[in-house]
């Protein structure tokens, strides 16, 4: 169970620019055009394809987002180049179909924080993350016992960062080692799951609420659920996806979001550090795989399938140099060129690696159709829908 918490807003408006900030939109909202419409203004075009029309309702969607923010920039006397996007080079996008703004790359706590790394440098790890424009921050009451939780809280605290500015996720069930302290019961939040977190929201404890590895057909229930007793949607599924991992996001998640708006957050994008190359020659001793906790992992490594893997990476190799980055930055990269995800969670337990990770930000504009195409060729396991079949 996923928790959105975005913190309170501060208005920095005064009342006389809020006044004509929303006369302008009720005029945006409200004003008719008396002249005929096209068929193709209203996405209707009947000569498009349905993904033809999803894209033209995304350049509509980002326009009316750019007009606005122009509005709100010119109430405020602020220019384009105030805004994080804009100082950053970092790239926000919707979660899902909500109105909630998260950066495409967001800092994950799994692993790290309270267990792999001391706290000193979880703080640079934040601060790294926050500098270059990330505004999510993913963790969970089990990571470390909760002490991941802590961890962040206090990183934010200290740095005195707006909490109006970050969008925080955490995720609820494995809370402790008594029946009483894990699940999703009444005794451990309350009883039944969506009415437990439109209770959370509508309390102010969160803004939004996801789901992390649900089915498809879980997370249809709690959408139909909500709907029927009137209670708060989800928004969101946290899914892992990678070079080889892509079922679910790929095939099941978009028809979710088509039909009732819940958008990919994913995470491993590196496959637990099986993409990033370390792995190539054996499992060395200072890498997760050799950790005792992990040995599911060191033998995921050495099993066959581990070698195939190993194979592709390095027939991937050669792409990324043409490309001029490395094979984490390619990979993590692979991952955005996805419409459909809003945000990719990294993972990462020194600074070196966020700073390289970041950079598949730079690589992101070079994922051509071609590139994918030639990365699909090398990894034989692009997965297909029901409807790519009938085509």
């Amino acid at each position: 169970m996923l928790s959105v918490r975005t913190g309170p807003a501060t208005s920095q408006i005064s009342e006389e620019n809020n006044t004509k900030l929303k006369k302008q939109s009720a005029l945006s909202a409200c004003g008719k055009d008396k002249s005929p419409k096209k068929a193709s203004e209203n996405g209707k075009d009947s000569s498009l394809s349905p993904s033809g029309q999803t894209q033209l309702r995304a350049r509509q969607l980002a326009l009316v987002r750019e007009v606005e923010m122009n509005w709100y920039l010119k109430l405020c006397d602020l220019s384009s180049e105030c805004t994080v996007a804009s100082t950053t080079g970092m790239p926000h996008r919707n979660l899902g179909k909500s109105g909630l703004r998260v950066s495409c790359l967001g800092l994950g706590t799994w692993v790290t924080f309270g267990g792999q790394i001391s706290d000193e440098v979880a703080e640079r790890l934040m601060t790294i993350a926050y500098e270059s424009g990330i505004n999510l921050f993913d963790t969970a009451e089990v990571y470390a016992a909760g002490k991941a939780e802590v961890i962040l809280g206090s990183v934010i605290k200290k740095k005195g960062w707006r909490r109006s500015s970050l969008v925080i996720t955490t995720k609820l069930y494995w809370g402790g080692k008594a029946e009483t302290e894990r699940g999703l019961s009444r005794k451990h939040i309350i009883e039944e799951i969506v009415r437990a977190m439109t209770h959370v929201i509508n309390q102010g404890m969160a803004m939004y609420w996801g789901t992390s590895r649900w089915s498809a057909m879980e997370i249809m229930e709690a959408y139909s659920v909500a709907r029927q007793f009137n209670m708060i949607p989800p928004v969101c599924e946290q899914a892992e996806y990678h070079l080889f991992q892509r079922e679910k996001v790929e095939v099941q998640l978009p028809e979710l979001y088509h039909k009732i708006g819940v958008g990919a957050m994913t995470w491993s994008p590196l496959a637990c550090g099986i993409i990033s190359g370390k792995y190539g020659n054996g499992v060395p001793e200072s890498s997760r795989a050799s950790l005792k906790c992990y040995q599911w992992l060191k033998e995921r490594i050495v099993s066959e399938e581990g070698r195939k893997q190993q194979n592709k990476l390095k027939d991937l190799s050669p792409i990324a140099e043409r490309l001029g980055c490395t094979l984490p930055q390619l990979a993590v990269a692979w991952c955005l060129r996805n419409e459909g995800v809003s945000s990719v969670l990294l993972g990462s337990s020194t600074p070196e690696q966020l700073i390289e990770n970041l950079g598949a930000i730079q690589v992101l504009p070079k994922m051509t159709s071609h590139v994918v195409n030639e990365i699909d060729n090398i990894l034989r396991n692009k997965p297909y829908s029901k409807k790519d079949y009938r085509s």
